[in-house]
């Protein structure tokens, strides 16, 4: 007799869509199973499909899968501090599996962040703020069937954080996993049972009550005390469901040892998150982050950090450059490009190209840039971000984004597309990949054709890798119509558009780096 076929079996390596080449399994939870695949429309750009539970093909769970990726994508377009998802790629396979797309995120969980050393103060602030900046849009709800929808998450821990590199942002947080969400609709009578984890779940959670915000601030203080001492506030005389309901409605969390020397105000916040009655809770995650803020100046902070271990720094390249760019070229970059002007066949317009700048030291990849000179004073401060998008059919071509964003200005874009069919194209494809920056020159309208200004911009490491493998697959790729890809890409940015200039708005929430934005 053959074995039964597995859920890993069924899906791994299948092309779902037409679309999605799913690779490997990469997690699984309540409500189903997450394999990585490969967007084969955008270039083999990595995603995540999210597939519901073969045993919870029933018509009530099917809804509620629905509603869960509805809900995660409208929160992923408000915060970028939750995970990102297509609503537009639900869909069912050909067994009537439901499916749905999200982001593919690379990084550790925050259980993995703090399994063999607590976290100093200066990094637990700034992960827990960001968390407390995702709880606050949930908590704020979504427009959802013509009203707004409080969500409370229902499964707080750390298991549900993803710590992930950034390269526009550096150490960025990610909420997990809103399976188990709570949608609050007026009229809607909510299920009284118990869903969560219970060794982070508030006492009215685990009596199955009706939820709001302040059940989440109990989850979120429960992590935070473990994410500064490694330890766990409250345990249970044993580890059944009783025990656990036990604990948390009678059990006082144990003091933070002396030897931490944690600011007494942070002590306070975390206890009083983990007060039994919901009232005596800070009552939204805005009040947490008020007073969050208050800590971050404290002088407690260079003394706690000389008591806790740092995580040692990573080394690998993939995370070398994972902080915006605010540094200008080296004086020796600058001189060859000051020298360079604008060519004679190029109007004299606001537009943007990629050009080779040739110097005896090899080529350089850059950006020529034509605006006024007000504009171009206003974007030297500004934080750079760049993205690449490849699509292969009809015509392989890259879209390539830089995005210059300031938080007084605004963003300005500048894209521009690489025909990877060229053999110009292609050089310049692997010239960005290999050296890992380029360089941005700015040509004044009012100045002439002599350049005013340069500036530098790296790219993340595994962008690079992308931009070489697509300058090679681009060579066996037949090629025609390149009118139509364009298109297609153009479309591609228009979606891109709010996401990335969420993100960047949300760098200037996140960093402590003021001064430098």
């Amino acid at each position: 007799m053959n074995p039964p076929v597995t859920m890993k079996e069924t899906h791994q390596r299948r092309l779902l869509a037409n679309r999605y080449q799913l690779i490997d399994m990469v997690g699984s939870g309540a409500m189903g199973q997450v394999y990585r695949a490969e967007d084969k429309l955008l270039g083999g750009v990595t995603v995540a499909v999210k597939f519901l539970s073969q045993a919870l093909l029933n018509s009530k769970m099917r809804d509620r899968f629905e509603r869960e990726a509805t809900v995660s994508a409208l929160l992923g377009e408000k915060s970028n501090h939750i995970v990102r998802v297509r609503v537009r790629d639900y869909g069912v396979d050909e067994k009537e599996i439901p499916f749905y797309v999200m982001e593919f995120l690379k990084g550790e969980s925050l259980s993995d962040v703090i399994k063999f050393r607590p976290l100093n103060l200066e990094r637990f602030l700034k992960i827990v703020r960001q968390i407390c900046f995702g709880l606050e849009c949930a908590h704020k709800g979504i427009m959802f069937e013509g009203e707004m929808c409080p969500i409370i998450h229902r499964d707080i821990k750390p298991s549900n954080v993803l710590v992930v590199q950034d390269p526009a942002l550096g150490e960025l947080v990610k909420i997990l996993d809103f399976g188990i969400a709570k949608l609050i609709q007026s009229g809607e009578a909510q299920t009284q049972s118990f869903m969560g984890t219970l060794a982070y779940c508030s006492p009215e959670q685990i009596e199955g009550k009706e939820l709001d915000s302040r059940s989440d601030i109990y989850s979120l203080g429960v992590m935070m005390y473990e994410m500064l001492t490694g330890e766990m506030p409250i345990f249970p005389e044993n580890s059944s469901f009783g025990g656990w309901y036990e604990a948390h409605h009678y059990a006082k969390p144990k003091p933070i040892p002396a030897k931490f020397r944690l600011p007494s105000d942070l002590e306070s916040l975390i206890f009083q998150c983990m007060a039994k009655a919901p009232g005596e809770r800070p009552q939204t995650a805005t009040d947490i982050l008020k007073k969050l803020e208050k800590l971050e100046s404290s002088p407690a902070e260079s003394e706690q950090e000389t008591l806790v271990a740092k995580p040692k720094p990573r080394t690998d390249k993939a995370i070398k450059s994972t902080k915006p760019t605010f540094r200008k070229t080296s004086p020796k970059g600058d001189d060859i490009c000051l020298k360079m002007t604008w060519p004679e066949d190029k109007p004299q317009q606001k537009i943007v190209f990629p050009h080779v700048v040739r110097a005896s030291e090899g080529n350089f990849a850059s950006l020529w840039v034509m605006l006024n000179e007000e504009d171009i004073a206003n974007r030297l401060s500004s934080i750079r971000y760049n993205q690449f998008v490849f699509i292969t059919n009809p015509h392989p071509m890259i879209l390539w984004i830089t995005l210059l964003y300031h938080r007084e200005h605004g963003p300005r874009w500048l894209p521009c597309y690489l025909d990877l069919k060229s053999s110009s194209g292609q050089r310049f494809a692997r010239l960005l990949g290999e050296s890992g920056y380029y360089w941005i020159l700015f040509f004044a309208l009012e100045k002439g054709k002599k350049c005013q200004h340069v500036l530098t911009t790296s790219i993340a490491a595994d962008q690079c890798q992308n931009l070489q493998q697509w300058a090679d697959k681009s060579q066996l790729l037949p090629g025609g119509k390149p009118q139509i890809t364009k298109r297609m890409l153009k479309k591609e940015f228009e979606k891109l558009k709010p996401t990335i200039e969420n993100k960047l708005k949300a760098s200037y929430t996140t960093s402590r780096n003021g001064s430098s934005l």
